[in-house]
């Protein structure tokens, strides 16, 4: 797929815009976030993901329109594992609700620059090396086996980042919140308010996750413009999706057994993919190994099903017992 660089500074731009005019909007009226102005958040992100996936689908052919909408796809279910974690994060800071949205607005965007250095480097290390998709196979099978064990019983646990606590033995810290500013000048002497914090540790968090996430696109597609963009997306839509499943992330009780499975998919995925292209010289003497290769068709319909699945059991479990939920 060639992507000049004219498209690749459209899109950012794009991108930006629609950050920057969603950032407006929270500025110029702070409020409690309403579970319908949720709603028709979530759906014009994904709308806009559509667009552009049929766009995809028009300028570049079907296969790479599968690449972004299997990515997307899966992007946007691991992201709603991460909910779980912001949730503890916003009680942890007691975060007041008409400000949650600006703090995950501005985390994600955080998260997005660096996620974009990482998808960079990822870019850069497979056309380098083939042999990285087997550190990719192994890390996203070995993530799978935990999510598996949390999913049996583990409890969701949250450390602050190394960071977010050098910052705050760094810089003097506020107690209490001053509105949305992230820092205040009190008696004289510049302060950063535990909104600055918050909107760290969101980001840095996130990109936490963002270990399993991008080698997990990564095994579905190796086009940087679609795994950028599939990142991009998919965490647009995400601190709306916080919003508006609330309540309803306690019902998805496995959710954990799905994002496992779809894990480990993509990770023997990696493994075939890594072996047809194999050049270590410890296997077939340095020859690539003539395996199947799995389609972007099987792998979108492997994801999609395994989703709703999860979804449908979770839901049914907890109707028929709803402690399963506490």
């Amino acid at each position: 797929m060639n992507v000049p660089v004219w498209l690749w500074f459209v899109t950012i731009g794009g991108l930006a815009a629609i950050i920057l005019a969603d950032l407006f909007l929270v500025d110029h009226k702070p409020h409690e976030v309403t579970i319908k102005e949720a709603t028709r958040w979530v759906l014009f992100y994904i709308g806009l993901a559509v667009l552009f996936g049929l766009a995809v689908w028009l300028l570049a052919g079907g296969t790479y329109a599968g690449e972004f909408f299997a990515g997307y796809i899966t992007e946007y279910s691991l992201s709603v594992d991460n909910l779980f974690v912001f949730v503890i994060i916003m009680s942890s800071f007691a975060v007041p609700a008409i400000h949650q949205h600006r703090v995950l607005l501005v985390g994600i965007v955080i998260a997005l620059i660096m996620r974009g250095l990482f998808i960079a480097v990822g870019a850069v290390a497979i056309n380098a090396l083939s042999w990285v998709f087997y550190l990719f196979a192994a890390f996203l099978i070995y993530t799978a086996v935990n999510m598996v064990r949390q999913g049996i019983g583990e409890e969701e646990e949250w450390d602050e980042p190394r960071v977010v606590r050098m910052v705050r033995r760094v810089l003097p810290v506020t107690e209490e919140y001053h509105g949305s500013k992230t820092t205040v000048v009190l008696d004289g002497k510049r302060w950063v308010t535990p909104m600055l914090i918050v909107m760290i540790a969101i980001g840095l968090t996130d990109l936490l996750f963002a270990l399993d996430s991008i080698p997990a696109i990564f095994g579905l597609t190796q086009e940087p413009y679609l795994v950028f963009t599939a990142n991009a997306f998919a965490l647009m839509g995400l601190r709306q999706l916080y919003f508006l499943l609330g309540g309803l992330l306690k019902k998805l009780i496995y959710l954990s057994y799905g994002l496992a499975v779809i894990l480990a998919f993509i990770g023997v995925k990696l493994v075939l993919h890594a072996l047809h292209e194999n050049e270590l010289p410890f296997i077939n003497g340095g020859e690539p190994v003539p395996v199947p290769e799995v389609g972007i068709g099987l792998s979108l319909s492997v994801i999609v099903g395994v989703l709703a699945v999860t979804t449908v059991v979770s839901l049914v479990a907890v109707k028929r017992n709803p402690a399963l939920a506490k």
